[in-house]
């Protein structure tokens, strides 16, 4: 992040529906890829990397059904896509509204390359409106506060989304490709166990690799919660490490709590 995005980050904004921009990225293997970059001046302008894709690989082949929950403007859903080929389906779910027209800007793009379904929803265990709370006017960056038992502070302005229930709407609407499961992200500001905890049978039955945030606010009881639950269902949980060779060293209980903030990448055993 450079100092002027920081310096950004700092000064409060009144309410602003931005924008976006098409990037344009020419990649050593998938040649040409468009990404549409959010005009928020709190968002970092993203890249879309070789080595992103080709680390996505080793978990991800051409038809794969792949899952990024907590997708925000699409950064990490379009190296999956492009994994998954337009012969896969890749399953974006962001439920900001504001940002969500981004995603679907970038689910457009690339058609010859992706396929992309993105759902404007929050993954929540029962269909209904829920209150997240974002840090800004504009809504960059927020979670849903009412299910913490921590204080997400600096998050004071409220939105109103959608929730539904991911076990059924994959069930429903995914039928077909839920056979072909391979990987799950999940990045949903500290709700990450309650979300794989609603799709247990499919996670015992298909055994996606999972790749989730351990966040930074997190209770030393919700980081062991999230580890005995992957653990349980008979996965390695792993550091996630470098782009072009994710899976970093093998984690035990005890190393949930050693750092404040990163990603796990459980790999089935």
């Amino acid at each position: 992040m450079t100092l002027q995005h920081l310096l950004r980050r700092r000064q409060p904004l009144a309410f602003e529906d931005y924008g976006y921009d098409v990037r344009q990225f020419r990649l050593p293997h998938d040649g040409l890829v468009e990404y549409a970059q959010w005009g928020h001046p709190y968002d970092i302008p993203k890249q879309i990397l070789q080595d992103a894709i080709d680390g996505l690989r080793q978990f991800i082949s051409p038809g794969d059904f792949v899952i990024d929950i907590g997708a925000h403007s699409g950064d990490t859903t379009v190296p999956m896509a492009l994994a998954a080929g337009a012969s896969g389906c890749t399953l974006a779910i962001e439920p900001n509204p504001h940002v969500y027209k981004v995603l679907a800007a970038n689910a457009a793009l690339n058609a010859t390359k992706t396929n992309i379904v993105p759902r404007c929803c929050a993954a929540t265990q029962e269909d209904g409106d829920f209150v997240f709370h974002y840090s800004d006017a504009s809504f960059c960056n927020g979670g849903f506060k009412s299910q913490q038992r921590w204080r997400l502070y600096r998050r004071k302005h409220p939105l109103t989304i959608r929730g539904k229930n991911l076990s059924r709407m994959l069930h429903g609407d995914f039928a077909d490709w839920v056979p072909k499961l391979t990987y799950i992200k999940v990045d949903a500001e500290g709700y990450d166990r309650a979300i794989l905890a609603s799709i247990l049978p499919i996670l015992r039955d298909r055994r996606p690799v999972v790749r989730t945030e351990v966040f930074r606010k997190l209770l030393a009881t919700e980081r062991y919660a999230l580890f005995d639950l992957l653990a349980g269902l008979g996965y390695h949980v792993h550091k996630l490490a470098a782009d072009a060779e994710p899976i970093g060293e093998l984690l035990t209980r005890r190393d949930m709590t050693r750092e404040k903030h990163f990603d796990v990448l459980a790999i089935p055993t």
